[in-house]
């Protein structure tokens, strides 16, 4: 079975506009124009793998699906885990072999996404329903170096995952959505 490790960091970004003149001149270069996304993570009762610090999810990114799995990681400076994933043909025929082995959807979560990369690691731009974030994907030091040229500092790094990022959000803002959607959270309460 192939797996890889993720290693990453997140941070708030106030400026999109900003934020892709310094990509630029960081000699980044766009690979995946802004795309709509779709999360849903599954789960088994008793939320067996939330209470393991694991991830199963179906994504649709634009027209395609994928199938990840992330275990429970290292969270230091840099969040850390294994993540396997393959292409999915079919993102809701997967979702009922999903539920028919007895997982069921725990939490969904959209946003849109612009990938972009210096042939060495990825930087990803995600526009949520809570707020701007990137996402700086590839070895530590490289992750620093990135960070460094886009004027972020370590106090601003983030190394939660969004379901934690939505659940802070919710508490601070008292909303009642249950998914963060553009649709959940920017409908009235």
């Amino acid at each position: 079975m192939a797996s890889n490790k993720e290693i990453e960091i997140k941070f708030r970004v106030a400026d999109l506009r900003s934020l892709g003149r310094k990509l630029r001149a960081a000699r980044f270069r766009l690979v995946t124009k802004r795309t709509h996304e779709m999360n849903t993570l599954y789960d088994l009762p008793g939320e067996v793998l939330r209470r393991r610090k694991e991830l199963l999810r179906i994504r649709q990114y634009g027209s395609e699906w994928t199938l990840t799995h992330k275990s429970k990681g290292n969270i230091g400076r840099h969040n850390a885990r294994t993540e396997v994933e393959t292409n999915v043909t079919d993102g809701k025929k997967m979702d009922l072999i999903l539920r028919g082995l007895g997982y069921s959807p725990s939490f969904r979560y959209e946003k849109f996404r612009a990938e972009w990369t210096d042939g060495k690691g990825q930087v990803v731009v995600d526009e949520t329903p809570i707020g701007n974030f990137c996402e700086i994907e590839g070895a530590p030091r490289w992750i620093d170096a990135t960070a460094k040229k886009l004027a972020v500092s370590e106090a601003e790094y983030i190394t939660k995952n969004y379901a934690s990022l939505f659940a802070q959000w919710k508490e601070e803002t008292n909303s009642r959505a249950e998914e963060m959607t553009f649709n959940a959270v920017h409908r009235p309460n």
